[in-house]
């Protein structure tokens, strides 16, 4: 995560971090086979489709795949791995994901409805890892 919050620092205002969040982090995420992408794996309360696959490691941490047919939304996808792969269940339930958003200065420039989006993302995330 801290090579991800070097990045948003050298970028000095929101048209250079959307064009980031879009133009690199959206093509960073991992290929998301289309059997992942059902019912099951669907975010309800997103504007875009967007699929979550959680995966529990033989370590009791967890792996994330995710996809959307929105680019920006599969931008921050991108950062909600980077955010989330390899923790326990305790770990992500502790992550201040907020704080996180602030700081790399994406959280006052999202609307309304994809930050909506964003947190139904996490909800999943969160609810998935604390379950298993």
């Amino acid at each position: 995560m801290s090579e991800l919050m070097e990045d948003f620092e050298f970028l000095e205002d929101w048209e250079e971090k959307y064009d980031y969040i879009i133009n690199t982090l959206a093509k960073k995420v991992p290929f998301m086979s289309n059997e992942y992408k059902n019912d099951e794996t669907k975010v309800d309360g997103c504007m875009s489709q967007v699929w979550i696959k959680v995966i529990k490691n033989p370590n009791n941490t967890y792996s994330f795949l995710g996809d959307s047919d929105s680019v920006i939304v599969k931008g921050l996808i991108y950062i909600l791995l980077d955010v989330y792969n390899g923790k326990t269940s305790e770990e992500i339930k502790n992550i201040e994901v907020e704080q996180i958003f602030d700081k790399i200065g994406i959280n006052a420039h999202l609307t309304l409805k994809r930050r909506n989006g964003l947190f139904a993302m996490i909800e999943r995330i969160k609810k998935e890892t604390y379950e298993n």
